[in-house]
């Protein structure tokens, strides 16, 4: 563990680092500290590739006994997802955030909780670990439950003071049921976190909300380099229709991966909607997720004060069926012309990869993604066009229509995100663009810079640290962790599984047995050539 605090430099009293989310797009976690006290805003999960997730079991840059505080944009897994190991491992502090986001996580962080368990037994009940050290949860339940009793409610744009020399308020980002954007003053230095940003005309949400003139904003950048077709709700819901009955029509199931929280409501309102007006045949839509349905219950409790519901509770429409164990997921694989959403949103966990087991290799089936895929990801490598894919070990032909709609996004595009910024302006100091993936933060810095040619734009890195002061650019005092730069993006496990995945059926395609056997006895001696790496590590 690294010494407490980002250090700061003379004549800057604020200092800030990047613990994640800095040219990707999950695991976020800022660390601003000054004169010996520090708090963190966000403490989320890596999610995407194998490598970058393994990021989650190691140690923090940071003593979590001596954060006071830790202010939570909202209720994402990739914002919140390490609060429970960060409370296993000492901290005792206040977690402020929204009274939604509190409602929210009791339910969220005890899920995580719950897989991280699990995931931690079944790795341990493979035959092909026999032998090796057991693999242990990164949090459990237990924890997570404890986290979630540290959390404290505050109001949107109301003043309070989450440590010593801190002053915050939250203000409405547009994302999510809950989701903030938090406004910071410390040291004389005012500073504005974005948070994820809504899209405008946004389902259930009003649109993003913020004062302007600050000294750094630290952005988003999820969505940098693209732009969205600009659609109502009404032609949103026309296009699901369109993809919905298309896809009954081929005579399988229609399978779409979803996040629990705010993508499954989303859709759910627009079912709802489609199927009361007879736009779509009247199926059994299948909720296959015990945390969406737990999600769903609190959307319900603020139906009166969300957008689009006229306060009435849209969810319990009668096709609408939430699976509650696991012997009812199972029963869903003898289903045929049903509509089935189940958790997670990029197919990295959860329900989904056993429905993509039963159905990526039925031609009459259809898998719909309705949201972001990250580099690395199950879901993004099913969206670029895989003819096959290994999930849980087995491996699996793509014979699925694969299908996509953008406009499900709770991230609001470049030209929305662009807007943002130019909202918050002026801006004195530096802003940062984070939450993004490397190529699409690029093209929005430049877009950035050539309509404020004088901005400060920086794209920080995971590890970098800042000095922070009112009016004048952030100070560099602290490089980046290097040893991370290979975790971002697709890594070797995807391209073993994409490797391995298609190498028996390439082998039967040599009609030759000789030619067969001679192509797998030169791979052996490729992988001969590289003993020396084996041995170094088996010294090491």
């Amino acid at each position: 563990m690294a010494d407490h605090g980002p250090k700061s430099a003379e004549g800057y009293p604020l200092s800030l680092r990047f613990h994640g989310a800095a040219r990707t797009v999950t695991g976020s976690c800022m660390e601003f500290a000054q004169k010996g006290v520090s708090l963190l805003v966000d403490c989320g999960m890596f999610q995407g590739s194998r490598t970058l997730e393994y990021l989650n079991a190691g140690p923090f840059e940071f003593d979590p006994a001596k954060i006071p505080a830790v202010i939570l944009t909202h209720a994402h897994i990739d914002h919140s997802g390490l609060l429970p190991k960060l409370v296993a491992q000492g901290f005792k502090g206040t977690i402020w955030c929204t009274g939604p986001t509190a409602d929210l996580l009791e339910f969220m962080l005890a899920d995580a909780g719950r897989i991280q368990e699990s995931e931690a037994e079944r790795h341990n009940r493979r035959r092909d670990r026999a032998g090796e050290e057991a693999f242990q949860p990164v949090y459990t339940e237990a924890d997570a439950i404890a986290a979630w009793h540290l959390c404290r409610k505050v109001e949107l744009e109301e003043w309070f003071e989450p440590a010593p020399g801190f002053r915050a308020r939250l203000w409405n980002a547009g994302h999510i049921l809950g989701a903030a954007s938090v406004e910071l003053v410390a040291g004389g230095v005012q500073i504005m976190c974005s948070g994820d940003i809504g899209p405008d005309n946004k389902a259930f949400q009003p649109d993003p909300e913020g004062p302007s003139g600050f000294d750094h904003v630290i952005c988003e950048s999820t969505y940098g380099g693209r732009q969205r077709e600009r659609v109502s709700i009404a032609e949103r819901r026309r296009l699901l229709g369109a993809e919905v009955r298309s896809a009954l029509a081929r005579g399988g199931n229609l399978i779409i991966p979803v996040f629990a929280l705010e993508r499954t409501q989303e859709l759910l309102l627009d079912l709802a909607s489609l199927l009361r007006e007879g736009q779509v045949p009247d199926v059994p839509v299948f909720i296959d997720s015990p945390l969406a349905s737990r999600v769903t219950e609190v959307f319900a409790r603020y139906a009166a004060e969300l957008e689009d519901t006229g306060g009435a509770n849209v969810f319990a429409s009668p096709s609408f069926h939430f699976t509650a164990d696991v012997s009812e997921s199972i029963r869903l694989n003898s289903m045929t012309g049903a509509i089935i959403m189940a958790a997670s949103g990029m197919c990295e966990g959860g329900r989904i990869r056993h429905h993509l087991i039963h159905n990526l290799h039925r031609r009459g089936s259809t898998v719909l993604f309705v949201g972001f895929q990250a580099q690395g990801s199950l879901g993004r490598v099913i969206q670029e066009g895989a003819n096959a894919v290994r999930i849980s070990g087995t491996d699996v032909r793509v014979r699925a229509q694969i299908r996509r709609i953008d406009h499900y996004s709770a991230h609001a595009d470049e030209c929305e995100l662009l807007d943002w910024v130019a909202a918050r302006e002026p801006i004195g100091g530096t802003l940062f663009l984070d939450h993004g993936e490397p190529e699409g933060m690029e093209q929005m810095r430049r877009e950035l810079q050539r309509r404020r040619p004088d901005q400060n734009v920086r794209l920080p890195e995971i590890g970098e640290s800042y000095a922070l002061a009112a009016g004048k650019p952030a100070k560099r005092i602290g490089t980046g962790r290097t040893e991370l730069q290979q975790a971002l993006g697709r890594d070797w496990q995807n391209d073993y599984a994409a490797f391995v995945t298609g190498l028996k059926s390439d082998l039967a395609h040599i009609h030759d047995e000789a030619k067969r056997r001679e192509a797998l006895k030169k791979m052996s001696e490729i992988l001969d050539s590289y003993s020396e790496f084996r041995e170094g590590k088996a010294k090491a």
